[in-house]
């Protein structure tokens, strides 16, 4: 008895787990109406892959230039620091 509940429970932590990883390595779904808007994320708020790291939620730092979030067409430009291409 002891033996199926402790599969079961590693069972049930491994694919809690897989679930966890899938929802922060997935990338965010792509917007039609709206634009990448590079260089305004607040750290860990990016919503993909930037030079420093590889999915969304993983910037460090607040307004890299290379870290972007979707945000409605034309509203990036008209923000301090908005980019809608990568700064190096």
């Amino acid at each position: 008895m002891k033996t199926s509940v402790a599969a079961a429970s590693v069972v049930t932590a491994l694919v809690g787990l897989g679930s966890v990883s899938l929802t922060f390595a997935s990338p965010a779904p792509a917007q039609p109406n709206a634009d990448k808007c590079y260089g305004i994320a607040k750290a860990g708020m990016n919503d993909c892959a930037g030079v420093r790291h590889s999915c969304a939620g993983q910037s460090t730092t607040s307004g890299a230039p290379t870290d972007w979030i979707y945000l409605p067409k034309g509203t990036c430009t008209r923000l301090v620091g908005g980019s809608l291409a990568p700064n190096k």
